[in-house]
């Protein structure tokens, strides 16, 4: 019997994290008789008088917002990691029992004034104000004494533990490099230093050293469209379901023409390009299963843009990149478990990526909410 990735269980490699997933394609039409979700509610004020992030409003930690047009700005209230100077690392009770302080700072990017929008109903214009946003943090909080890393997220929806609505992401910067961008880093680095790599026309890192992402992104843009796993693409970055996904509609985007180490890095064209994407994979997720689809996504990239990236410098292979790690799985009220197996032993999905690509690529540019409303309602029963 010749193998057949759509039908027997396999498993694949993930270059970045060393792991692997377990893809299980024949299980995706067992029957679902477990816990469903509510799906989040879209029908939200434009203006909440009732939440702690709508402007002019008081924060829960006593604060008061501005009267803010754009995008703002604040030391997150209950913030998980606290500033300089901290206490020393205590004594190990046993040498298995390690502890180390870890000091820095959480900061709240609040995206827009209107409460009921998300990424998907932003006008491309306010994207870009957000990424300007994501400059100026990661900037200012990487030029501070001790931070050795700077993660941009956003939790989306209460299914991703977000507890308001309003549009938001957040920064937390950290005295160490937390284990999941070490990992990338030096997969990274490895791979770079490989000497027995087959000849490629990818665009190449500093030095003219391969790079495993852009070497990655260059065969996906390569490949037909209705062959590979590719869901949107543009003049400088693509996004893709990656061969080795966990999260059923998982995504990663990159820019893909060139080695960029950080999003300063960025051209203005390429922010622009950078905005763009990012709407259209927005909505393209509220789009599959009509709702406004949850996810968390964190930007990968230079722990700080004062960290060495040349050719020589420790940190010269990292390639700019997003994850998308969304838990919806069948419908908007389905979700993705990761227990039993998968967190005794490894991952496992039943959706392929070139199947979860193929369902996004599908999906209508136009927001489902901006259709009109007997449109919706098909939707929704279909």
């Amino acid at each position: 019997m010749d193998f057949d990735p759509t039908i027997h269980p396999h498993r694949r490699h993930n270059p970045l994290t060393g792991e692997h997933v377990l893809v299980s394609p024949h299980r995706n039409k067992r029957p679902w008789q477990g816990q469903t979700e509510q799906p989040q509610s879209t029908d939200l004020l434009q203006y909440d008088p009732n939440c702690y992030l709508c402007p002019g409003n008081a924060r829960a930690g006593g604060h008061q917002n501005e009267a803010y047009e754009h995008t703002m700005v604040f030391v997150n209230d209950f913030a998980a990691v606290l500033p300089s100077p901290g206490p020393a690392a205590p004594p190990e009770p046993h040498h298995l029992l390690k502890a180390e302080p870890v000091q820095g700072g959480c900061d709240v990017i609040i995206f827009h004034p209107r409460h009921d929008w998300t990424l998907a109903q932003l006008p491309i214009p306010d994207i870009e104000h957000v990424i300007e946003q994501w400059c100026a943090v990661y900037t200012k909080r990487g030029a501070e004494d001790g931070i050795k890393y700077v993660q941009i997220f956003e939790n989306k929806g209460s299914l991703m533990g977000c507890s308001n609505p309003h549009p938001h992401g957040q920064v937390w910067s950290l005295s160490e490099i937390p284990s999941e961008p070490a990992k990338e880093i030096e997969s990274q680095s490895r791979y770079a230093s490989r000497t027995d790599l087959p000849r490629s026309d990818a665009p190449k890192g500093p030095g003219g050293r391969p790079n495993l992402i852009l070497e990655y992104a260059y065969f996906e843009v390569s490949l037909p469209r209705d062959e590979g796993r590719v869901v949107l693409k543009n003049e400088h970055w693509v996004a893709v379901v990656p061969w080795w996904a966990v999260w059923p509609y998982e995504i990663l985007l990159t820019p893909y023409h060139r080695h960029i180490p950080s999003i300063l890095h960025l051209t203005r064209e390429e922010k622009g390009a950078f905005a763009a994407i990012l709407s259209q994979l927005a909505r393209r997720y509220d789009n599959l299963f009509s709702c406004s689809f949850a996810y968390s996504m964190g930007i990968h990239q230079l722990p700080t843009p004062t960290a060495p990236a040349d050719a020589d410098g420790e940190y010269s292979d990292i390639h700019l990149h997003l994850h998308f790690y969304p838990p919806l799985l069948r419908s908007a009220s389905v979700r993705k478990f990761l227990v039993g197996f998968e967190m005794l032993a490894e991952p496992q999905r039943d959706l392929t990526p070139e199947q979860a690509a193929a369902k996004l690529r599908a999906c209508d540019e136009v927001h489902y909410l901006d259709r009109p409303s007997h449109l919706r309602e098909c939707l929704h029963e279909s």
